[in-house]
């Protein structure tokens, strides 16, 4: 009897209940418009497993919503615990933030998560998390929106989403993502090297084992992590010019930041010239001026592997140096020790350099200054008495012939390559300017061909010089002219009282006078000093291999210096005496003709008298 009895109790249990069905069939026969549910991943669970209540009165008044909890609980649990979790009771334009069906679509045509066709397919993940975190509508109360999907979407990992880069899922987890100041949050700084690890494996170890990565995990918040320097969205290919870690950028966006920080630096015993002295040498201007090739701090330091000096696998340890630096120019260091790196100018143990900056720098300022003065008195004078003011030949007379067409050759070939070099050369040095901008494509390699190609230029010009007076005895003769005597302090003497007022007649003319002389040998002195230091810097490979550490410096220096000066004695002597001194004004014309305006011929003796009719 007990077991007829327990036989009818199972029966009753098992058996179906007046107009319930267990499966699809009876459901269809209402809901016969759905798609076919047995595609989706939930394709063999029964209607009623996650429709409770189907089979009673609440179908006709509604259903309560669908618990996935009933069979993912794990997922529910830690859905609730993270972000999404927290806001699972406010609203978004008046839909729940978020449920399970905001991301993986409507139960009844949910698709897996490894088809493309997906809401969180990783390849679809950003319009999926955009739909809140877009910056296209209102954040809800709370939300913290800093327009993460636009910059996600312009992205190297967007980009590669369909070759197994990763979605957003990948790096804030699927179902359990925690506030970044949460240290259980994958994207904690603490966390954020694991995270990228999981893609990046062997670039996440060899930091670890940097000096970065070590402090980092020491807990030195201060210590960069990945997503310092490349960014955390909106990640960039290394040679995008818009990337934090482009070659361009590194000084300035990764390293610098940190690197010439003056807290940073006092609280952690760090260098405070290491940015500044980069930024000022040959590497720090042509990398400002967007040159993507020379060497940045990542060349000699290494990227991911950055060790101390001390460490013998650093790069920059002093047994390392002559390899580090011969990866871009062969040979260097393997004659001479390499000198200090990272040296301010004003702190260079350089010995000659610091000498040639002692005695340059005084004497452009005395130079110059002289030039001022004189030439301002001479102006004021001349102003004064109109005496030269451009006056007009009388009948008969000649203007001897001052620059023959060889002179005017080289003068022109000189003038136009002194011009370019200036330009190209202070380009390097002022980087920002607008000027300078004009040079800067081609990767920065115009702004240093032009600057070679004019230096070839102005050789050119003093090697046809030279060859003129080789071959020509008249121009031998005009020349000898040129070479100093003690007659021309005395002329110096003279004008100057004249000028001062203290002498009533100038100087007798004089063809070649203190002023020519001052120009020609001061233009022959400044071309060779910036000709040789020039031929050391531009071959740089031979310098660093076969010379002494201290000499590219050197060479530096004076080549900078030397150019300043010649410079500004071409704007404040020779422009004056060529085109603002009243007797030539506004322009000396022997450069074109040959000839001299009449004035400034009267004051040098340059006009002789002959018959109206007389051939000149």
């Amino acid at each position: 009897m007990r077991i007829l009895f327990a036989i009818f109790v199972s029966c009753l249990i098992l058996m179906p209940r007046p107009g319930v069905a267990n499966d699809a069939e009876v459901c269809l026969d209402c809901h016969d418009d759905q798609p076919d549910f047995t595609l989706t991943p939930h394709g063999e669970t029964a209607c009623l497993e996650c429709h409770v209540g189907a089979d009673s009165r609440r179908h006709r008044r509604g259903l309560d919503p669908v618990d996935c909890a009933a069979c993912h609980d794990d997922i529910v649990e830690e859905q609730a615990a993270s972000v999404h979790g927290e806001h699972a009771t406010r609203h978004f334009d008046g839909a729940e933030v978020p449920a399970c069906e905001s991301c993986h679509g409507q139960l009844h045509v949910m698709v897996p998560a490894n088809d493309p066709a997906s809401p969180v397919y990783s390849g679809r993940q950003g319009e999926t998390c955009g739909t809140c975190h877009g910056s296209g509508r209102p954040a809800p109360e709370g939300v913290r929106t800093v327009r993460p999907i636009e910059a996600y979407t312009a992205s190297v990992h967007a980009q590669a989403t369909g070759n197994g880069g990763p979605g957003c899922s990948d790096c804030h987890t699927a179902h359990s993502p925690l506030h970044t100041s949460d240290p259980a949050s994958s994207i904690h700084r603490s966390n954020v090297p694991d995270t990228c690890g999981d893609c990046h494996r062997g670039i996440t170890r060899r930091f670890q084992r940097s000096i970065h990565g070590l402090a980092a995990e020491a807990g030195v918040e201060d210590s960069p992590v990945c997503t310092d320097c490349h960014g955390e969205h909106r990640i960039l290919a290394v040679g995008s010019p818009d990337s934090p870690v482009s070659a361009t950028n590194i000084p300035t966006r990764v390293c610098g930041p940190c690197h010439a920080d003056v807290e940073l630096g006092d609280k952690y015993g760090l260098d405070s010239d290491q940015v500044p002295s980069y930024d000022r040498s040959f590497h720090g201007l042509a990398a400002r001026g967007g040159s993507q090739r020379v060497a940045n701090c990542a060349s000699c330091h290494g990227v991911h592997n950055i060790l101390p000096s001390s460490d013998p696998d650093s790069y920059i340890h002093p047994d390392n140096l002559a390899e580090t630096c011969g990866n871009c120019h062969k040979g260097a260091g393997t004659r001479f020790a390499i000198g200090p790196v990272h040296v301010l100018a004003e702190d260079t143990p350089n010995i000659v350099a610091y000498w040639i900056r002692a005695i340059y720098i005084p004497l452009i300022w005395i130079t110059v200054l002289a030039m001022v003065l004189h030439n301002v008195l001479d102006l004021l004078k001349k102003t004064r008495t109109y005496t030269l003011w451009r006056r007009r030949p009388p009948k008969g007379a000649v203007i001897m012939e001052r620059m023959s067409v060889p002179f005017r050759i080289a003068h022109a070939l000189a003038a136009s390559s002194f011009i370019v070099l200036v330009y190209s050369g202070f380009a390097l040095k002022f980087p920002e300017t607008w000027w300078a901008g004009l040079l800067q494509v081609s990767d920065g390699d115009l702004r240093g061909l032009t600057h070679r190609v004019a230096a070839v230029g102005l050789i050119g010009a003093c090697l046809l010089h030279f060859g003129h007076l080789a071959v020509s005895k008249r121009a031998r003769s005009q020349m000898a002219a040129f070479m100093p005597s003690w007659h021309d302090f005395r002329e110096f003497a003279q004008r100057i009282s004249y000028n001062l007022g203290r002498r009533p007649e100038p100087p007798a003319p004089v063809r070649v006078g203190y002023v020519e002389k001052v120009e020609y040998w001061a233009a022959l002195w400044g071309t060779v000093v910036t000709t040789v230091t020039g031929a050391l810097l531009w071959a740089e490979n031979f310098t660093l291999a076969n010379l002494p550490g201290w000499v590219p410096e050197a060479a530096t220096v004076l080549h900078f210096l030397e150019a300043i000066l010649a410079t500004l004695a071409i704007l404040v002597w020779h422009f004056y005496f060529v085109i603002f001194d009243p007797a030539v004004y506004p322009m000396d014309t022997a450069w074109l003709t040959g000839k001299p305006p009449f004035s400034r011929a009267e004051e040098r003796g340059e006009v002789v008298d002959e018959p109206e009719d007389s051939p000149t």
